[in-house]
């Protein structure tokens, strides 16, 4: 019922002649979802949000008393055509479907806007970058006392005490924490394996999930293995915060991360597991996914508490892994030098399908956020460095 509750409100917005979400250029409030429920925020429904009929494009954000501080686009920071310009031409298409762009400067957000489905208030659906915000609740549990740094390079089974080891193939007992985390764990299931599974969801329940992956991979090389990007990983990750911590990882990820953070408007889908997703699956507002880049700029710090031990953010953060293209990875986290000319800019990023991008710039105090609903990543990782960074270089 809520379901078709949540529906028939949408339609009712789309075809309001009052509809809210109308957005100004500059020069009026941000667009907004009017009567927002939680039961309606979900992947589907956002799918089901009319465009804009004016993109809204604000070189001077409103202080929203949400602990991030706004300046303004220009002046001492610069930038100001170069990003406005930009902005129209995403407006137009020319960057593919882009829902909203948001640029920090100095610690102040300075420039805010919304395109197509793109609303100041809804959470936008976050795929990969999900990623991004499970090791960041790990190193939450970390500076709570729950683990420690020593612990990364402890076995996960060491944590999840439900599991049958004597099941496991060859090499499991072994997975450490930090090599889960670096997408290192070994397992390997194939794709018969893994529609089995899916077909049994009871018994994925709980520890059953990562029980599934341990007993049915093929055998766990030894070190050093072999990178592989895949969704048992992190699911490993947030079987480990909800074992180590009080009450549940869902529980303590609301209270103890989000809720910190200000956090209050979001979407978190379930895993098979009855956990939260690890691999994709929450929703995060445009200026949220800001605080999550400011929390990692400042290395675990938010309006002066120290939330995540700044040692975890950098280990988080660090090119563990690096790619043949010269992309590395860290705890979840990517990173690579952005070629602006002849100069490398380096570059802490979240990244989700989609085109969900958290882009982390320390030596230039900056961060970009962007939402979108495209095929694939899209062409921001080119298109932002070329046009937007030279104007902030000299700032």
């Amino acid at each position: 019922m809520k379901l078709i509750l949540s529906l028939l409100t949408l339609t009712a917005w789309a075809a309001s002649s009052a509809f809210h979400a109308k957005a100004q250029e500059a020069d009026g409030l941000a667009p907004e979802v009017t009567d927002l429920n939680a039961e309606d925020i979900s992947y589907a429904l956002e799918a089901k949000l009319p465009d804009l009929e004016k993109p809204f494009i604000d070189p001077t954000p409103d202080d929203k008393d949400d602990g991030i501080a706004v300046g303004r686009l220009g002046g001492d920071n610069g930038g100001r055509e170069v990003v406005l310009a930009f902005s129209r031409e995403i407006a137009e298409g020319k960057h593919g479907d882009i829902d909203s762009f948001l640029l920090v400067k100095d610690e102040k957000l300075i420039f805010e806007s919304y395109f197509r489905r793109g609303r100041f208030n809804y959470p936008h659906y976050q795929m990969s970058i999900t990623k991004s915000y499970t090791a960041m609740a790990l190193g939450r549990a970390m500076k709570l006392g729950y683990l420690t740094m020593a612990d990364l390079d402890q076995p996960v089974t060491q944590f999840l005490r439900e599991l049958e080891p004597e099941s496991f193939v060859e090499g499991a007992d072994l997975i450490t924490l930090a090599e889960a985390m670096n997408m290192r764990s070994g397992i390997r299931i194939d794709d018969e394996t893994a529609r089995r599974l899916r077909r049994t969801p009871d018994t994925l329940q709980g520890q059953g999930q990562i029980q599934a992956y341990l007993e049915n991979s093929a055998p766990i090389p030894p070190v050093p293995r072999e990178y592989k990007y895949q969704g048992s990983d992190p699911s490993i990750t947030m079987q480990v915060v909800d074992a180590v911590v009080p009450g549940s990882a869902r529980e303590f990820i609301e209270t103890e991360l989000l809720g910190k953070m200000g956090i209050h408007r979001f979407g978190w889908q379930d895993d098979l597991s009855g956990l939260p997703k690890s691999a994709a699956g929450s929703s995060m507002r445009s200026r949220d996914m800001v605080k999550w880049g400011l929390l990692v700029m400042n290395e675990g710090k938010w309006n002066g508490e120290q939330l995540i031990p700044a040692e975890f953010v950098r280990r988080a953060t660090d090119r563990l892994h690096t790619n043949p293209r010269g992309t590395s990875y860290g705890f979840f986290w990517w990173r690579h030098d952005m070629e602006v000319g002849s100069r490398k800019v380096d570059c802490i990023s979240g990244r989700g399908a989609g085109g969900q991008f958290i882009l982390i710039f320390p030596e230039l105090d900056m961060i970009a956020v962007v939402t979108a609903h495209i095929k694939g990543m899209g062409g921001m990782l080119k298109s932002f460095p070329e046009r937007i960074l030279p104007a902030f270089m000299g700032h």
